[in-house]
């Protein structure tokens, strides 16, 4: 799992620090937002293999995060994460381009193995 970058987007601080420290103990070198503007920042300036956003963030959306980075760079990876049930929201943004949609609190297994499916697929 070395040498994979992810990106973390949401604006729960402290569900974003636990699974970046999580992650990084398993060698997955972490970058973290906690809002949509920060993670359209992070990712102009260093992207990631991976993004792990929530969908509901206050200010810009997860839902209009993904249509942004989706309209920069098409073949970057999301994975939406929701608390709400993977329904319309989590369709929609199947639609518009997100890898999956995961249910909070999600378990890092998933996550793990959802990194592990990223060897061999580009991000921009």
């Amino acid at each position: 799992m070395a040498g994979k970058k992810i990106l973390l987007v949401d604006d729960e601080a402290e569900f974003v620090s636990t699974l970046a420290e999580r992650l990084e103990l398993r060698g997955i070198e972490v970058m973290t937002a906690h809002n949509g503007e920060g993670a359209l920042q992070m990712i102009d300036q260093d992207p990631p293999q991976l993004v792990v956003m929530d969908m509901m963030m206050p200010g810009m959306s997860g839902l209009e995060t993904l249509k942004r980075i989706k309209a920069r760079y098409p073949k970057m990876r999301v994975i939406l994460l929701t608390g709400h049930g993977c329904t319309k929201e989590g369709t929609d943004g199947l639609r518009l381009g997100a890898e999956e949609c995961l249910m909070k609190p999600l378990e890092i297994d998933v996550l793990i193995k959802k990194l592990r499916e990223t060897k061999d697929h580009p991000s921009q």
